[in-house]
């Protein structure tokens, strides 16, 4: 799922092939599932599949990864009208990462085919390609102006411009060689995490590649993604666990500062709403997570 950066909707696409939109503004009078008031549209994608979405600039697009085994395309779809705008072809297995340059029209994905490939939303046909020795995962910092890829116990560190030169920098994640899964920069670019199937998120400085912390759940198969979060502010890590429980970690201290335990046993996936103090968790439900405020003064009277 996905929320876009300048409105309050936000994006689901599910194992039953829909891809879902939602206006959040109303949802955090949420105590637990989602009011299926606050679904704006859903729109089937029952010929392809539906794996990974991100939103575009405009809040009416999307683009989105297929999930039959068949046809690999990515797919620039009009949420106005259901139409695609433009195919994306280049990929020969699972599409497994997903990310849109925040400041044009640029996107990367990450295929089990082992490559990387970088497009123009405007373009058909891929602009660039790397290859990599592994499950790769991609994000781009919040200026657009660095990606990064990691696989294999390394995150390289892209200049979006001059990719073709190949990584400015190479951080090792400790010897952690399990298969990477998702890769993400705290808002402010600072930091930086990687999530492992074997259930480790690590945490590093983005500048100097120095790992501030390692968190621990429980592992997850090679059919689902251990997702993580940073909370707006960069002070907290969100993360789901191969159990299906959600965990929150303190970034300065390093400790876990809260869990909840789920029934379900699938890893959820987990965004933190731009600029709010909002989670939403998704599994075999939708999720809105919000403080209570009733505790939040008497929080910050002993801070």
């Amino acid at each position: 799922m996905d929320f876009h950066r300048a409105s309050s909707y936000l994006v689901t696409a599910s194992d039953d092939e829909s891809i879902r939109l939602y206006d959040v503004a109303n949802a955090t009078y949420a105590l637990c599932s989602i009011d299926v008031s606050i679904c704006l549209k859903t729109i089937n994608s029952k010929k392809y599949g539906v794996e990974l979405v991100s939103f575009t600039s405009h809040p009416a697009t999307v683009i989105y990864s297929s999930k039959n085994g068949w046809d690999e395309s990515l797919r620039l779809l009009s949420l106005h009208d259901n139409k695609y705008l433009r195919y994306f072809r280049g990929h020969h297995d699972r599409v497994v990462s997903l990310s849109l340059c925040p400041r044009s029209e640029c996107f990367v994905s990450g295929s089990l085919d082992r490559t990387v490939l970088l497009w123009d939303q405007r373009a058909e046909k891929c602009q660039g390609l790397l290859r990599v020795q592994g499950r790769p995962t991609t994000a781009y910092d919040d200026q657009g102006l660095v990606f990064a890829v990691a696989f294999g116990g390394y995150i390289r560190m892209f200049d979006a411009r001059n990719y073709e030169k190949g990584p400015f920098e190479i951080f090792s994640v400790g010897g952690d060689l399990s298969d990477a899964n998702a890769v993400k920069f705290s808002n402010d670019g600072r930091l930086m995490l990687l999530t492992t199937m074997d259930g480790h998120i690590h945490v590093l400085d983005s500048f100097r590649g120095t790992q501030l912390c390692t968190y621990n759940v429980k592992p997850v198969s090679s059919n689902f993604t251990l997702e993580a979060s940073f909370s707006p502010e960069g002070m907290f890590v969100i993360s789901g666990s191969g159990d299906g429980s959600v965990y929150a970690w303190s970034v300065r201290s390093g400790k876990e500062v809260a869990s909840w335990i789920s029934t379900d046993n699938e890893p959820p996936v987990i965004k933190w709403a731009p600029g709010s103090l909002m989670f939403v968790t998704g599994s075999s439900e939708l999720s809105f997570w919000v403080p209570d405020l009733s505790k939040l003064g008497a929080y910050v009277g002993r801070k």
